[in-house]
């Protein structure tokens, strides 16, 4: 071979090599950006997809979701359970959330949520078992006040009437629902034919905050259920060998009845001893308010023609208690009703100061009538 044919082969090879590195280059250079634009876009659609989930379900709606979370459950089935119910967008993304932040603690319960609700706000919630949204609305239903005033308070600032609350609580088959749901509380005396109202008492007095534009009925009576029932129980428990008081009907009616006879918590226990020494021997309770309630109307002074209708709330009329509670109570009425005072009097009178006058005898109580009323 010549020397130039061996210059021409070897500058073709070298035009061939160069030939296939600047090919090798390029698929590289292809792959390398198609790399690179994968990771990046994957990189923005991860970043959006996270940054999405961490965001609140839909921003301005605060309807109320109620979520039970059972005893014992575990932050994975929480994140479930708010992903269920559209309380957060991801329960991968609320997982890794809480760990990354070393939130724990969580407390089982029946919570009030809102789609509107940051993840911050409903850890919070779930650590501390109450909403730290501000209330919307914030009622206070007082002490002593029955079914229909108490339908009253809701429907002066809540979006429905007083007609439709009662319709609500006074319809069977919602009682029904909610026996099952409190078993312990409402119980089947509440269907009794002569009860005026299932729930009359039991709807418990407390300041309540609601956190959503137009809560149900529902809601708020399952919220002031809650109430009762965490009040009530615990006295069910501790309630001693008492005379005419065997249940929870009878020892919330009891409650109701020493609320609206008498206003702080030493004349109430007086009182409720008066009512067990006249239980014991078979006495008529002759309690006025209890004949207001007959009568289903307010009245200043109760007239000796009240007293004769003939009604299963009237203990004018009937021996032992009424045949339910007349109206809602404080706590202290309760614990009255379940510890009365011990002692001798079956009598007692208010003066025009408001200051209670106790006997042992009619005719003591005669003479304190005629000192102080007449």
């Amino acid at each position: 071979m010549s020397n130039s044919d061996f210059k021409n082969q070897y500058k073709k090879r070298l035009k061939t090599r160069i030939e296939e590195a600047s090919k090798v280059r390029k698929i590289v250079s292809i792959i390398l950006t198609v790399l690179v634009l994968a990771l990046v876009i994957g990189g923005l659609t991860g970043y959006f997809y996270v940054k999405s989930a961490l965001e609140p379900v839909e921003p301005g709606n605060d309807k109320q979701i109620n979520v039970d979370i059972p005893l014992g459950s575990s932050t994975s089935s929480i994140a479930s359970i708010l992903e269920e119910n559209d309380i957060i967008k991801n329960d991968l993304i609320f997982r890794f959330y809480t760990k990354f932040k070393n939130e724990s603690g969580f407390q089982a319960g029946n919570y009030q949520f809102t789609s509107s609700m940051t993840l911050n706000e409903i850890i919070e919630t779930l650590k501390t078992g109450k909403l730290v949204k501000e209330p919307v609305y914030k009622v206070t239903v007082p002490e002593g006040r029955n079914l229909e005033q108490i339908a009253e308070v809701y429907a002066e600032d809540l979006p429905f009437t007083k007609e439709e609350f009662m319709e609500k609580v006074d319809d069977e088959t919602y009682v029904k629902e909610l026996m099952s749901e409190y078993p312990q509380l409402l119980t089947e005396d509440i269907l009794k034919e002569e009860i005026r109202h299932p729930l009359e008492g039991y709807l418990f007095a407390a300041t309540y905050d609601v956190y959503v534009e137009d809560p149900t009925i529902d809601q708020l009576v399952k919220k002031m259920l809650d109430k009762t029932q965490a009040v009530v129980l615990p006295y069910v428990n501790q309630m001693g060998n008492l005379e005419g008081i065997e249940n929870v009907h009878d020892l919330v009616t009891m409650a109701s009845l020493l609320e609206n006879e008498a206003r702080t918590s030493e004349s109430r226990q007086m009182i409720s001893g008066v009512f067990q020494n006249r239980l014991v021997k078979d006495m008529k309770l002759q309690t006025d308010p209890t004949v207001l309630y007959a009568h289903g109307k307010h009245k200043d002074r109760v007239l000796y023609e009240d007293l004769e209708i003939e009604s299963p709330y009237n203990t004018y009329y009937i021996t032992g208690l009424p045949v339910g509670p007349i109206s809602n109570f404080n706590e202290n009425s309760l614990q009255a009703a379940a510890k009365p005072k011990d002692h001798e009097y079956f009598y007692f009178l208010a003066d025009s100061s408001g200051e209670i006058h106790y006997a042992s005898s009619l005719e003591e109580h005669n003479q304190l009538k005629n000192e102080y009323i007449n």
